[in-house]
């Protein structure tokens, strides 16, 4: 069973408009069935408390991509070009990730979920990449998604799973700065962080590419079975 968290923000839907939902993209739950998991949906929690009761029934964690988080979260005030973010969410997911470390928890981390991973570790972002490597390709493109090369460190979970190289499916105008605890695991040709994991045995994984857009299972693949593993040394 594989938790995946949502977005809770305005939608339209037939008649209705502008009202509150909790929702996310098809893409990463099917990935998650695709690869064997169950993918539940979690919406955005109210407390500690309820992100352990939700976390101790899961035998995965997917924290998904989304929106910037606040800069005050990593000490910093925002760049003028981060004006939204949504304070229940980053707080459910840091709390999410507080449970999900007490019991050692496999985690998949995509996008702006690799972000919120470094900055509940301690480390900081860049707040808007382009004022760092003068453009802005890492932002997508009219159909949405950029594609860029990254090469991956050998070693490494992600390089069992992956191989040396991926095209990597991006849409981000922000990127980890520092993750402490975590090893870069991959990188862009303007030397971008785009993947990092924790040392250990437990599988705690990010990319900063959205692999849930692709014809490509294998992360989803890799956390379903650690998630499985997690299972049976539970039981």
């Amino acid at each position: 069973m594989i938790g995946i968290s949502t977005y809770r923000q305005p939608a339209d839907w037939s008649s209705w408009k502008g009202v509150r939902a909790d929702l996310l993209p098809a893409a990463y739950a099917e990935s998650v069935a695709a690869a064997g998991g169950a993918p539940v949906l979690i919406p955005p929690v109210a407390s500690a408390a309820s992100a352990h009761a939700v976390i101790v029934r899961l035998d995965g964690l997917i924290i998904s991509g989304g929106a910037d988080v606040n800069p005050a979260r990593y000490g910093e005030t925002p760049d003028e070009n981060v004006s939204v973010w949504y304070e229940d969410r980053d707080a459910s997911e840091l709390w999410l990730l507080d449970a999900a470390k007490d019991v050692s928890l496999p985690v998949l981390g995509i996008c702006r979920g690799m972000q919120l991973m470094a900055v509940h570790a301690g480390g900081r972002l860049v707040q808007h990449l382009p004022d760092v490597v003068g453009h802005a390709m890492h932002g997508g493109s009219a159909n949405g998604y950029s594609h860029l090369d990254v090469t991956v460190k050998p070693g490494h979970r992600i390089s069992g799973l992956l191989g040396p190289e991926v095209i990597a499916a991006c849409h981000h105008h922000q990127a980890v700065a520092s993750h402490p605890g975590f090893v870069g695991t991959a990188r862009d040709v303007d030397g971008v962080v785009q993947a990092m994991e924790s040392e250990g045995e437990r599988f705690e994984l990010a990319v900063q590419w959205h692999p849930e857009t692709a014809e490509d299972g294998r992360l989803f693949a890799g956390l379903v079975v650690a998630a499985q593993e997690f299972a049976r040394q539970r039981s």
